[in-house]
């Protein structure tokens, strides 16, 4: 077929607010064709399908698993979810898009990214980050040579009080280990994370030390309704391979009203993501510097010729999937997050810093095989 008639066809599994979100990408990314929907909530699928234009909708996604006329299944169910579909998916032919995290263990995670491998299916996990014009003004200027030799980067985000369902949003779902396995690690720590792992060039994790706390005062009949039992914060040293650091901050809850990050740092300048800086000296002269992000995206799209594929992951995706760009790490990636996060987890239970073989020989599923 040619080129420009070909279209993958898409079945989105989960059709709440995430999975909305994704159709909505959908919708305008051409080269891509949703052609049916699932979620054990009938009602939310079936309206999902009409405001999207979806023809066919099921209730159990192990129908939409096995239709023949669908080429990429993408998840958007809770965390727990995540590795049970996407491994029935991989292995009944289907290239898979995951949310982020990856799983809602390492175990898991790693179950996903050998599945992908033993099928030679294509396995993307939703890390937007990524595709930000701030991490590709970062990556650009690490390519150039001007941050010199990366030896430490933060990994930081803050909500000054911004817990799921208890300070007013979302579903008691978000705050359950059963469904979500963490916290604000999970939610946030899943984006930074990942960026900056991906901009100090993945280094192999050797050993974390980690605390994660839940001290806010929180409503008590929300408390009590939510059933809430993850970390409103999460906070990780970690050390890498060829001397390299990283520290982790991950903020859902904390009396402070502001963290800057994430940075990358090297021996010749550093960067700050949030709100970008490009920072460095020449001589005596300390010099810090904004940038016109716009201008430079434009200029990737067009000049470099870039266009959309790397602009945004759900486009990304797709041209990877249609044979025009070469697929993001981006499981590997998530992965190595998943590996920082569970860490720190485990290190807070035992009080005391672990090695990467420890989490990886320690980790159980969470997931509802």
């Amino acid at each position: 077929m040619p080129e420009a008639e070909r279209t993958i066809r898409v079945g989105i599994v989960g059709t709440g607010q995430v999975g909305r979100r994704h159709m909505a990408a959908y919708a305008k990314i051409p080269g891509s064709r949703m052609v049916a929907c699932a979620d054990i909530d009938g009602a939310a699928a079936r309206a999902s399908a009409e405001a999207f234009g979806i023809p066919k909708v099921h209730a159990d996604y192990r129908d939409l698993v096995r239709r023949d006329d669908i080429d990429a299944i993408d998840v958007c169910l809770h965390n727990n979810l995540h590795a049970p579909v996407a491994v029935a998916a991989l292995r009944a032919g289907k290239h898979v898009l995951c949310e982020k995290p990856m799983a809602g263990s390492y175990r898991d995670a790693a179950a996903m990214i050998e599945a992908s491998r033993e099928c030679g299916r294509m396995l993307h996990i939703q890390l937007p980050a990524l595709f930000s014009n701030e991490t590709r003004a970062a990556k650009e200027l690490i390519d150039l040579g001007e941050l010199g030799d990366l030896y430490h980067a933060r990994s930081t985000g803050h909500r000054r009080r911004g817990r799921p369902f208890v300070d007013g949003y979302g579903s008691p779902a978000f705050v359950q280990k059963r469904h979500a396995a963490g916290g604000a690690l999970y939610d946030m720590g899943a984006h930074h994370i990942a960026q900056v792992l991906y901009l100090l060039g993945s280094p192999e994790i050797l050993r974390v030390s980690g605390k994660a706390y839940q001290k806010i005062e929180m409503d008590p009949k929300r408390r009590d309704l939510s059933g809430y039992d993850v970390e409103e914060l999460g906070l990780g040293f970690v050390r890498c391979a060829k001397g390299i650091t990283i520290d982790v901050i991950e903020s859902w809850a904390m009396h402070i009203d502001r963290i800057d990050g994430p940075i990358v740092v090297g021996s010749k300048g550093g960067v700050r993501l949030r709100p970008f800086g490009f920072f460095k000296s020449y001589g005596n002269i300390d010099v810090d510097a904004s940038a016109d992000l716009a201008s430079a995206s434009r200029r990737w799209n067009t000049v470099r010729g870039d266009g959309d594929f790397t602009s945004e992951s759900q486009r990304h995706w797709i041209a990877a999937l249609l044979g025009k760009v070469p697929l993001f790490p981006t499981a590997e990636i998530a992965l190595g997050t998943m590996l920082v996060s569970e860490a720190i987890y485990l290190s807070d239970r035992r009080g005391e810093e672990v090695t990467a073989e420890e989490v990886v020989r320690s980790s159980v599923s969470t997931a509802a095989w």
